[in-house]
């Protein structure tokens, strides 16, 4: 269907609730009130109350009036912009049925773990395993060898993903070996400022408090704003009193924040300090521009939304960077030996090294490429209405806390619920086929940490999902409150 048949506003409900449920549920109870609700920009919102006659659902199931209230509701929270909510409600234009199909975990699992590591589709399961096989079968060296052009294709893919170019990509074992070879190679002196926000990953935390002590550095913590998003004014006043790096987290990993980068790589290059971005939940999520970004340095991993294999991951490095850079560790890949030296070799392969997962990289390839096969903007918009339909969900439910901050909010989910611990939760939904993991202060110390959150679930959507699917979570989350009440 497309957008503009959906019918005028006072018809728009039904015709929503119709192709979710199906078009042969006619008998839907309309609306006793529609009214607008603070903040919103759509045409309309439901109120109170839908029902579903005889509480069964399009499969002719039982379930409780209450649970399929909140759902109807939930759809017509996130409906801002209208077709983003086609996209998420009825997949117009974007092939679902085959995604799913090329995802064959969906049928065992509803996967709302995407932050973590995402199910792999077909083709990157079947590139990492025809590898090995072929390893097996002539020789890791052989194998290696035959595979020689693919493996050099992969750079390629991941530049046009991030409009880079492919000498500019490392690639990697991970997102933190990754920025550990750009932000340890960097040419730090006594007495420098590293700027860096609440978000920032504790693995990046730890790196730069063991390189403060090395190099008596000082670690600038730039403070939220009022909307939960790194401050550009502090930013600014930071960058002015001098600076020789900022290290920023895109989208956190404690909540559903996407950090305004391109404003920061705005000020840093006003300033001339250096900018390292970790992406390690925005490649695969949403579009990532490194030349309208700005950054110098950029770091991720394959096996979160881009959907690839663990063990895999990628860095990205300017021209500035690889003047300015100096690998902290190097090997006859990375470095050619002279007489009485060695020479980098060129581009950002001097990052590598010689012994690597080239099974693990075919599969990062086949992954950047079924994304670009899609159309980032394509996945983009389906998951961040589903991300919508998430946090909208959670925040209409009963005796459960959203702890997501930020203007522009994505696919990540963060939440309590009172009086049941964030791993009992995290079981419970296991337990219904439900996916999600657990996020400690500790992972997110200026963050969680610092607003007293020990431990929250999270639950991260991706374009692979489905509004059942989420219903299905919603009566799972009701169910856990009411056996707890």
């Amino acid at each position: 269907m497309e957008i503009a048949e959906l019918g005028v506003v006072n018809d728009l409900d039904l015709v929503l609730l119709h192709q979710v449920f199906g078009e042969d549920r006619k008998e839907l109870v309309a609306p006793k009130e529609v009214i607008p609700q603070e903040g919103d920009s759509g045409p309309v919102k439901i109120c109170e109350p839908w029902c579903w006659p005889a509480g069964l659902n399009a499969a002719g199931r039982p379930r409780p009036d209450d649970v399929v209230t909140r759902f109807f509701r939930v759809l017509h929270l996130t409906m801002m912009p209208l077709q983003w909510v086609a996209s998420a409600t009825m997949s117009d234009g974007f092939p679902v049925d085959r995604v799913r199909a090329d995802t064959p975990g969906v049928e065992t699992v509803v996967h709302l773990n995407n932050a973590g590591s995402s199910l792999p589709p077909d083709v990157v399961v079947d590139t990492v395993i025809d590898h090995l096989r072929r390893e097996a079968s002539i020789g890791g060296y052989e194998a290696r060898d035959e595979a020689g052009a693919r493996i050099d294709a992969v750079y390629g893919s991941i530049a046009r993903l991030i409009n880079g170019r492919a000498e500019q990509v490392a690639i990697v074992e991970n997102a933190t070996r990754a920025w550990d070879m750009a932000v340890y190679g960097y040419p730090f002196q006594a007495g420098d400022r590293v700027l860096t926000g609440r978000t920032e990953y504790a693995s990046n935390l730890i790196a730069l408090r063991q390189l403060r002590d090395r190099h008596r550095l000082e670690i600038v913590l730039i403070e939220d704003d009022d909307a939960g998003q790194i401050d550009l004014d502090h930013l600014e006043r930071e960058l002015s009193a001098g600076a020789a790096m900022v290290a920023l987290t895109h989208i956190a990993t404690s909540g559903g924040l996407i950090n305004p980068a391109a404003e920061v790589g705005r000020l840093c290059r006003a300033h001339g300090v250096f900018f390292v971005l970790d992406a390690c939940q925005s490649i695969g999520q949403v579009p990532v521009d490194v030349e309208a970004i700005g950054c110098n340095v950029l770091t991720t991993t394959g096996r979160k939304f881009l959907r690839g294999p663990r063990g895999t991951g990628f860095l990205w490095v300017d021209g500035d960077a690889l003047d300015r850079l100096t690998p902290p560790l190097l090997d006859l890949h990375a470095a050619e030996i002279t007489d009485d030296g060695y020479r980098l070799v060129d581009g950002a392969r001097r990052f590598e090294n010689w012994e690597r997962y080239f099974a693990g990289t075919l599969g990062l390839g086949a992954a950047v490429d079924y994304l670009l096969g899609l159309g980032i903007d394509a996945t983009t918009g389906r998951t961040l209405a589903l991300g919508r339909s998430l946090r909208a969900g959670l925040e209409a439910a009963t005796g459960v806390t959203v702890h997501d901050k930020g203007v522009d909010k994505g696919a990540i989910v963060t939440f309590s619920m009172d009086g049941v611990p964030a791993s009992e939760v995290k079981e419970r939904l296991a337990a219904a086929g439900i996916n999600t993991s657990v996020s400690s202060g500790l992972r997110a110390r200026y963050d969680l940490g610092d607003r007293g959150l020990d431990l929250v679930i999270r639950a991260s959507v991706h374009y692979y999902n489905t509004v059942e699917e989420l219903e299905h979570f919603f009566g799972t989350i009701e169910r856990i409150r009411n056996e707890r009440s």
